[in-house]
């Protein structure tokens, strides 16, 4: 079996030559395959492994800032081209032994309400990740790959960017390109390539829990070869992940691809897709069997009624109206935020009767354990 392996004592700038942090076409591939062929990827987690077990939320001060996410690849695949669909089938995702998750001043769903930083470290074994931060809490494993996907063209290079833009100056956030922390660091790359936070069309940040072993994820092609790269491994996470981290580990993924040649052109398929032919979890999770919600809909604190349009404020008071439900349970706020984070699925419950347009918050009520 072809792969692409990693030294774990490593940061990415101290090996390049297995993987970058910034999508752009003309970064070079690390290796190429054939459609049919398996292929192992050893990756690193989100913060390219700065947080450790043991550190303090006062050590993560230090850290670099613009690294996530660290890839593993590009993988050039043999016959792909513009137009075609790339098929990846995960046949496997095996975990490390340890995982973090963290508040960011700035960052998350909940930003506002959550100026301090936090730190949750996990130990897994068992098919379970534990934390001595939230004595009692044992979240199952469902491990996926947070980010996943293939290089822009140099048109969707141009285009992505200045929507992007765009929308900064209409006063979005957006993390436009910058050089800093950028593998690779050589120019033009570092100070043009796309950013890895958000998802695009190319797929990259996804973050969809479902991608577990055995789902099948499939993305437009759009330069010779595809250029498919992986990272940002999470052990668990809810549907949101609003504290902007889940279970965040470094794993080891293998995968298979398959091409569908013409297909995304011929279709007209421009964004990623996604298929499981079986339960991506064990269905008394993925339902789950037995849980509470809170319920959120778009009405400010000050009682202000808003309309449909504002279905992020209803997400909103179902997770705070969830974080105020575990509080009553004796949890602090942060590590409500953070049960939220890898725990709690936020569900559309209804988007037709207004102007109460309806989000739910779901908490797996056996995650608690005595």
């Amino acid at each position: 079996m072809k792969q692409i392996t990693i030294d774990r004592s490593k940061r990415l700038y101290q090996e390049p030559h297995t993987g970058h942090n910034r999508w752009h076409p003309d970064i070079e591939p690390v290796l190429e395959v054939a459609p049919g062929e398996e292929l192992l990827l050893e990756t690193r987690d989100a913060a390219d492994g700065q947080i450790k077990p043991g550190m303090s939320v006062a050590d993560l001060a230090g850290m670099d800032t613009k690294v996530a996410h660290p890839l593993t690849g590009p993988v050039y695949v043999g016959g792909a081209k513009p137009g075609d669909l790339l098929e990846i089938e995960y046949l496997d995702i095996v975990p490390q032994p340890y995982g973090w998750t963290r508040v960011r001043p700035g960052a998350g769903f909940l930003r506002d309400l959550f100026p301090q930083p936090y730190l949750a470290h996990w130990h897994m074994a068992g098919g379970y990740a534990t934390s001595p931060q939230l004595p009692g809490v044992r979240i199952p494993e469902s491990s996926f790959m947070g980010t996943a996907g293939l290089a822009p063209s140099h048109e969707e290079l141009a285009k992505w960017t200045a929507r992007e833009a765009d929308l900064v100056r209409r006063g979005g956030v957006a993390l436009m390109p910058d050089a800093q922390d950028a593998v690779p660091h050589g120019e033009p790359i570092a100070s043009t390539a796309l950013r890895t936070m958000p998802p695009r069309e190319n797929c990259g940040n996804l973050d969809a829990k479902q991608l577990t072993r055995g789902s099948l994820l499939y993305i437009p092609v759009s330069v010779a070869g595809a250029l498919y790269s992986v990272g940002d491994a999470h052990y668990a996470q809810g549907d949101s992940e609003c504290c902007v981290t889940a279970i965040e580990m470094g794993a080891t993924v293998t995968v298979r691809f398959k091409l569908h040649a013409g297909v995304a052109a011929q279709r007209n398929i421009r964004f990623p897709r996604f298929a499981h032919p079986g339960y991506f979890t064990r269905p008394e999770w993925a339902a789950p069997r037995n849980f509470i919600a809170t319920v959120g809909m778009p009405i400010r604190d000050d009682g202000t009624q808003e309309g449909e349009q504002h279905l992020s404020l209803a997400a909103r008071n179902a997770l705070v109206n969830m974080i105020h439900l575990l509080q009553e349970r004796g949890w602090s706020m942060e590590q409500a935020y953070v049960i939220c984070s890898v725990a709690v699925d936020l569900r559309v419950s209804n988007l037709v009767d207004v102007p109460n347009v309806t989000v739910s918050a779901l908490l797996p009520e056996d995650i608690f354990v005595t």
